[in-house]
């Protein structure tokens, strides 16, 4: 028997939801910025820069409005000095994201900026009754590009039920 599930959530919501505070209040920044940060920074420097923090003005201007922050931008190497030259189009990039001129100034650091290491795509073949099985199910299958299609997602599937 199924339930309905009423007010299901996924976990990246309830992750971003826990986790948002304690940006916020640490960094002053959130992890809207973090997971879009790639597309921001463009690809000339979404792989060896990293957004760390916002350092919030405190305070008002003299009329008691808001004042932008100054973004802390960690980057690697001599990646920094091509950095300092698109800064201007970077704060524009930025402050699009947000909406409003959240960022007036930009303070690269330099430091190594690691990348989460991606994992092979392709699954390991097929041994023994696996891939029999696997070659049993593609026996009417004419169409070679299907076949291929078809092979690699057996592959995967199988090889997951082995683990």
């Amino acid at each position: 028997m199924s339930y309905p599930r009423k007010g299901a959530k996924q976990i990246s919501e309830l992750a971003n939801g826990l986790i948002d505070p304690v940006l916020a209040r640490r960094a002053g920044i959130n992890t809207a910025l973090l997971g879009s940060w790639s597309e921001i920074a463009g690809e000339d420097f979404a792989d060896c820069t990293r957004p760390e923090k916002i350092a919030w003005a405190r305070g008002g201007d003299e009329t008691g409005g808001f004042r932008p922050g100054v973004l802390t931008i960690a980057c690697e190497g001599a990646r920094a000095l091509f950095l300092t030259h698109a800064q201007g189009e970077l704060i524009q990039r930025i402050n699009s994201f947000f909406g409003f001129s959240a960022v007036h100034q930009i303070r690269i650091v330099q430091k190594p900026v690691s990348q989460a290491v991606r994992r092979s795509r392709t699954p390991p073949p097929l041994k023994g009754e696996a891939a029999r099985k696997l070659e049993g199910m593609m026996e009417g299958i004419e169409n070679d590009k299907l076949r291929q299609a078809i092979e690699r997602l057996g592959t995967a599937v199988m090889g997951k039920r082995g683990r």
